[in-house]
């Protein structure tokens, strides 16, 4: 029988460590590190000769219900089940590792060895490569009854207890406490170049929700880019940028890059070509004091800026909630857009954001629907027309004169799109009447030449929103730079980045990237590129 999921949320709080309380910790986090290296290698060659034996193969041509009967045999056959690696690694409670390390823990760290070969097992994810020295730094228990446990503020975990830090005055963390605990899981962070530990608690029951953080109502649609975030709502459009508060980060970034380049070529001249060019063959890289101090400054700064990412991530989707209960996402294909825009997608991160939505959503009792891509919402016009449009053409115009941004017009589309029941299950189509009469007395709010808001200004303009009971005569008008500003806009970037954003003058671009063309015909877009 499966498990029975309950609603859960996780609670972290730092731990006060005393005495040698961090050496034991590093001891037994290095145990833990060897008992998933061992589960691993073993799920791996058990994997390994199930894929050789002849019943994969004849499983593999099967179809209908007969097809995973015969995957789930040959599981119990070559004993990769979740339950058989749990005997496996029984072993290593007998051995020197059950020192340091109880029954329960163990068997956690081998659901996680399991879960990483099933994974790879279904072709979701790649080869799990095995832990190196300091490179495991999570550990969990099974239940809060035993082994790892909370118990009166404090982590108990044999005979090693470990006080928590907890702010008498934090809600957050009042509620948390009084909810039941499933389980605790102990988490090691290198912070600034030292080591700090923290307990997270798996809480049943969900999280706390501050008084300012209310759902509003209406339905809001989202066009999620590669870099900008076309977002609009009944009378408001907005453009939302999630890599402009970190530009500075990035800057700085680079700046040890090339030092960190410039060391390692000093330190190393005979592994590289005259050219410049790293020298083939085996190499012993040496590598001095100021390198390593330059690669742990770099590896801050990452860290600071993925941390500042998801606070963007979680305050945008708050803001969001705020102004509507009925959120629609047009799907894309992040998977291509890492391939084309890989640079822009690792700062803004929009499958990270639309999964934090969706979570946060899910916990308000906010719908959320993924609309697929059939519907062609960023080449539809309301009149009918479809136009087709390349990549850097990211202004919708035609000739029944309409003129606004395109991801802000196809969000505002995806806020008309409803599911029809049909012969052959669910379909979607766009309510174009529903949608023209709607935008007859909102057109003036989504104009096409403006610049995208950054995450924090657009979470201003929402508390006001918020604050003041619903969209106001100036709703579509935000501060940007001193100035009212409206919110639909356009940038312009490099020639790279302007797929994804719109030009300072976009005639002017137009211009000059391709030739002169009505506005009802432009070319067809890359099919390895999701639409919008």
């Amino acid at each position: 029988m499966p498990r029975a999921k309950t609603p859960s949320f996780v609670c972290e709080l730092p731990l006060v460590l005393i005495g040698n309380d961090e050496r034991r910790l590093r001891i037994r986090l290095d145990c833990a590190r060897q008992v998933y290296n061992a589960v691993l290698g073993e799920s791996l060659k058990r994997l390994d000769l199930l894929r050789q034996s002849r019943g994969f193969q004849a499983a593999r041509r099967l179809r209908g219900r007969a097809r995973p009967d015969a995957f789930r045999t040959l599981d119990a056959h070559f004993r990769l089940r979740e339950y058989d690696l749990h005997a496996y690694a029984t072993q290593f409670s007998r051995s020197w590792l059950g020192e340091h390390l109880d029954a329960n823990t163990i068997q956690t760290i081998a659901s996680r060895a399991w879960n990483a070969v099933r994974q790879y097992q279904f072709g979701t994810r790649g080869r799990p490569r095995f832990k190196g020295k300091g490179q495991f730094h999570s550990v969990e228990g099974k239940t809060n009854k035993q082994g790892l446990r909370w118990r009166d503020g404090a982590v108990v975990w044999g005979d090693l207890t470990l006080r928590a830090r907890i702010s008498a005055d934090d809600p957050v963390i009042a509620h948390a406490l009084t909810c039941p605990i499933k389980r605790v899981r102990i988490v090691r962070r290198t912070l600034n170049g030292r080591q700090r530990f923290f307990a997270q608690l798996v809480c049943a029951g969900g999280p706390y929700q501050k008084p300012h953080n209310v759902v509003g109502d209406g339905v809001i649609g989202i066009d999620p880019g590669p870099r900008t975030f076309g977002i609009a709502g009944a009378n408001w459009g907005a453009q939302i940028d999630l890599t402009t508060p970190m530009r500075q980060s990035r800057q700085q970034q680079r700046r040890i890059q090339r030092r960190i380049d410039r060391q390692r070529r000093a330190n190393n001249p005979e592994n590289f070509l005259p050219d410049g060019r790293v020298r083939p063959g085996r190499k012993r890289w040496r590598i001095s004091r100021n390198q390593r101090d330059n690669q742990r400054r770099l590896a801050e700064a990452r860290r600071k800026e993925a941390t500042h990412r998801k606070s963007l991530h979680g305050q945008l989707a708050n803001n969001l909630l705020r102004l509507g209960n009925d959120i629609r996402i047009e799907r894309n294909s992040y998977r291509s857009f890492q391939k084309t825009f890989g640079k822009a997608v690792g700062q803004a991160a929009p499958a990270a954001f639309v999964t934090t939505l969706s979570r946060k959503a899910s916990s308000a009792g906010v719908r959320v629907v993924i609309i697929p891509t059939s519907l062609r919402l960023s080449q539809t016009c309301l009149c009918g027309a479809i136009m087709r449009k390349t990549l850097a053409e990211r202004v919708h115009r035609c000739d029944c004169g309409i003129t606004v941004q395109r991801d802000v017009f196809s969000a505002y589309l995806a806020r008309f799109s409803v599911a029809v029941d049909g012969p052959s299950g669910p379909s979607w189509r766009l309510d174009a009447a529903q949608a023209q009469t709607a935008w007859a007395g909102a057109e003036s709010r989504f104009p096409a030449a403006s610049r995208p808001t950054s995450a924090p200004q657009f979470a201003a303009w929402a508390r006001a929103q918020s604050a003041s009971g619903g969209p106001n005569r100036a709703a579509h008008l935000l501060p940007v730079g001193g100035r009212s500003e409206r919110i639909a806009g356009a940038v312009g970037t490099l020639t790279r980045e302007g797929r994804d954003v719109v030009a300072h003058n976009a005639l002017r671009e137009r211009s000059v990237r391709e030739p002169a063309q009505s506005a009802s015909r432009c070319h067809q877009k890359p099919s390895d590129v999701s639409e919008g």
